[in-house]
Protein backbone atom coordinates (compact mmCIF):
# COMPACT_ATOMS: atom_id res chain seq x y z
CA UNK A 1 0.00 0.00 0.00
CA UNK A 2 1.53 3.21 -1.22
CA UNK A 3 0.29 5.42 1.76
CA UNK A 4 -0.45 9.16 2.40
CA UNK A 5 3.12 9.81 3.86
CA UNK A 6 5.27 8.26 0.95
CA UNK A 7 5.14 12.07 -0.38
CA UNK A 8 4.37 10.42 -3.91
CA UNK A 9 0.70 11.57 -3.19
CA UNK A 10 -1.05 14.73 -4.04
CA UNK A 11 -2.99 16.28 -0.74
CA UNK A 12 -5.61 17.49 -2.55
CA UNK A 13 -9.16 16.33 -1.44
CA UNK A 14 -10.39 14.79 -3.86
CA UNK A 15 -7.15 12.49 -4.16
CA UNK A 16 -7.66 11.62 -0.39
CA UNK A 17 -11.25 10.83 -1.17
CA UNK A 18 -10.09 8.24 -3.87
CA UNK A 19 -6.83 6.86 -1.66
CA UNK A 20 -9.99 6.08 1.13
CA UNK A 21 -12.24 4.33 -1.39
CA UNK A 22 -9.49 2.34 -2.17
CA UNK A 23 -7.69 1.60 1.25
CA UNK A 24 -11.69 1.19 2.59
CA UNK A 25 -11.87 -1.43 0.01
CA UNK A 26 -8.72 -3.44 0.84
CA UNK A 27 -8.77 -3.23 4.52
CA UNK A 28 -12.39 -4.68 4.40
CA UNK A 29 -12.30 -7.18 2.05
CA UNK A 30 -8.74 -8.52 4.46
CA UNK A 31 -11.02 -8.74 7.31
CA UNK A 32 -13.94 -10.47 5.29
CA UNK A 33 -11.63 -12.88 4.16
CA UNK A 34 -10.35 -13.07 7.56
CA UNK A 35 -13.58 -12.88 9.71
CA UNK A 36 -12.65 -10.15 11.96
CA UNK A 37 -14.71 -7.85 13.18
CA UNK A 38 -14.64 -3.90 13.37
CA UNK A 39 -15.76 -1.07 15.70
CA UNK A 40 -15.02 2.50 15.51
CA UNK A 41 -14.98 5.48 18.01
CA UNK A 42 -14.76 8.92 16.38
CA UNK A 43 -14.55 12.86 17.55
CA UNK A 44 -12.53 14.84 15.39
CA UNK A 45 -13.67 12.61 12.22
CA UNK A 46 -17.06 13.09 12.99
CA UNK A 47 -18.12 9.07 11.73
CA UNK A 48 -15.62 9.74 8.58
CA UNK A 49 -13.85 6.93 9.33
CA UNK A 50 -17.35 4.63 9.36
CA UNK A 51 -18.74 5.72 6.48
CA UNK A 52 -15.32 4.84 4.59
CA UNK A 53 -15.79 1.42 5.95
CA UNK A 54 -19.95 1.00 5.51
CA UNK A 55 -19.91 1.79 1.95
CA UNK A 56 -17.88 -0.96 0.87
CA UNK A 57 -20.53 -3.75 -0.27
CA UNK A 58 -20.36 -6.61 2.21
CA UNK A 59 -19.25 -5.00 5.00
CA UNK A 60 -21.98 -6.01 7.13
CA UNK A 61 -20.51 -9.56 7.62
CA UNK A 62 -17.56 -7.62 9.90
CA UNK A 63 -18.88 -3.91 10.96
CA UNK A 64 -20.08 -3.77 14.51
CA UNK A 65 -20.49 0.12 15.22
CA UNK A 66 -19.52 3.14 14.93
CA UNK A 67 -19.66 5.79 17.72
CA UNK A 68 -19.29 9.70 17.35
CA UNK A 69 -18.33 10.92 20.84
CA UNK A 70 -17.63 14.53 19.82
CA UNK A 71 -18.52 15.60 23.42
CA UNK A 72 -16.12 14.83 26.26
CA UNK A 73 -19.76 13.99 28.24
CA UNK A 74 -20.08 11.41 25.76
CA UNK A 75 -16.73 10.24 26.28
CA UNK A 76 -17.13 9.86 29.42
CA UNK A 77 -21.03 8.50 29.83
CA UNK A 78 -20.89 6.62 26.83
CA UNK A 79 -17.72 5.05 25.76
CA UNK A 80 -16.55 4.95 29.75
CA UNK A 81 -13.32 7.11 29.43
CA UNK A 82 -12.25 8.07 32.39
CA UNK A 83 -12.51 11.75 33.76
CA UNK A 84 -9.43 11.24 35.31
CA UNK A 85 -7.47 10.42 31.92
CA UNK A 86 -8.94 13.57 30.52
CA UNK A 87 -8.42 15.87 33.50
CA UNK A 88 -4.74 14.64 33.25
CA UNK A 89 -4.04 14.12 30.05
CA UNK A 90 -6.73 16.33 27.74
CA UNK A 91 -9.31 15.29 25.60
CA UNK A 92 -6.94 15.38 22.65
CA UNK A 93 -3.80 12.70 23.48
CA UNK A 94 -2.82 9.56 23.77
CA UNK A 95 -4.53 8.06 26.40
CA UNK A 96 -7.60 9.24 25.64
CA UNK A 97 -7.74 7.55 22.11
CA UNK A 98 -6.24 4.59 23.64
CA UNK A 99 -9.50 4.37 26.37
CA UNK A 100 -11.87 5.55 23.65
CA UNK A 101 -10.64 2.31 21.09
CA UNK A 102 -10.83 0.02 24.13
CA UNK A 103 -13.91 1.20 25.44
CA UNK A 104 -15.49 0.55 22.00
CA UNK A 105 -14.26 -2.59 21.30
CA UNK A 106 -15.46 -3.96 24.32
CA UNK A 107 -18.76 -2.41 24.03
CA UNK A 108 -18.99 -3.99 20.34
CA UNK A 109 -17.30 -7.36 21.02
CA UNK A 110 -15.07 -6.79 17.97
CA UNK A 111 -11.71 -8.26 16.66
CA UNK A 112 -10.12 -5.10 16.27
CA UNK A 113 -11.36 -1.32 17.38
CA UNK A 114 -10.32 2.19 16.39
CA UNK A 115 -10.61 5.55 18.77
CA UNK A 116 -10.08 8.49 16.99
CA UNK A 117 -9.32 12.15 18.84
CA UNK A 118 -7.74 15.51 17.90
CA UNK A 119 -8.09 19.19 16.70
CA UNK A 120 -8.81 19.73 12.70
CA UNK A 121 -9.32 23.18 13.05
CA UNK A 122 -9.77 26.45 13.04
CA UNK A 123 -7.30 26.92 16.13
CA UNK A 124 -8.67 28.19 18.96
CA UNK A 125 -7.15 30.02 21.56
CA UNK A 126 -7.72 27.52 24.31
CA UNK A 127 -5.68 25.17 22.31
CA UNK A 128 -3.19 23.70 24.49
CA UNK A 129 -1.59 22.17 20.92
CA UNK A 130 -1.51 22.56 17.65
CA UNK A 131 -4.04 22.06 14.77
CA UNK A 132 -3.30 18.48 13.55
CA UNK A 133 -2.47 16.98 16.59
CA UNK A 134 -4.77 14.25 15.96
CA UNK A 135 -4.40 10.98 17.86
CA UNK A 136 -5.55 7.43 16.46
CA UNK A 137 -5.54 4.38 18.67
CA UNK A 138 -5.89 0.91 17.33
CA UNK A 139 -6.79 -2.51 19.65
CA UNK A 140 -6.17 -5.45 18.32
CA UNK A 141 -5.71 -8.91 19.72
CA UNK A 142 -4.24 -7.73 23.44
CA UNK A 143 -1.96 -5.12 21.25
CA UNK A 144 -3.31 -1.50 21.76
CA UNK A 145 -1.21 1.83 20.22
CA UNK A 146 -1.83 5.35 19.91
CA UNK A 147 -0.19 7.30 16.92
CA UNK A 148 0.16 11.48 16.95
CA UNK A 149 -0.56 11.81 13.17
CA UNK A 150 0.84 15.46 13.02
CA UNK A 151 -0.64 16.40 9.98
CA UNK A 152 0.47 19.81 10.76
CA UNK A 153 3.94 18.49 9.83
CA UNK A 154 2.71 17.73 6.28
CA UNK A 155 0.86 21.49 6.33
CA UNK A 156 -1.14 23.69 7.20
CA UNK A 157 -4.51 22.14 6.04
CA UNK A 158 -8.28 23.25 6.25
CA UNK A 159 -10.59 21.33 8.38
CA UNK A 160 -12.11 19.40 5.77
CA UNK A 161 -8.77 18.25 4.46
CA UNK A 162 -7.37 17.73 8.40
CA UNK A 163 -10.60 15.33 8.72
CA UNK A 164 -9.80 13.43 5.16
CA UNK A 165 -6.35 12.73 6.00
CA UNK A 166 -7.15 11.48 9.45
CA UNK A 167 -9.77 9.04 8.01
CA UNK A 168 -7.23 7.61 5.26
CA UNK A 169 -4.33 7.61 7.91
CA UNK A 170 -6.43 5.74 9.96
CA UNK A 171 -7.32 3.22 7.51
CA UNK A 172 -3.48 2.42 7.21
CA UNK A 173 -2.74 2.18 10.88
CA UNK A 174 -5.73 -0.41 10.82
CA UNK A 175 -3.81 -2.12 8.16
CA UNK A 176 -0.67 -2.13 10.69
CA UNK A 177 -2.42 -3.33 13.27
CA UNK A 178 -3.27 -6.56 10.92
CA UNK A 179 -0.10 -6.58 9.63
CA UNK A 180 -0.83 -6.21 6.15
CA UNK A 181 0.09 -2.72 5.48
Amino acid sequence: MDGIRSGKFSLTNDNIRGYIDRTARNVVQYLIGNNISLSTAESCTGGLLASAITSVPGVSKIFECGIVSYSERIKEELLGVPARIIDDYGVVSPQTAVEMAKAVKKLSGSDIAVGITGLAGPASPDDKQPVGTIYVSTAYRDRIVAENLRLYELGGFERETNRLLTAALALEEIAKALGIA
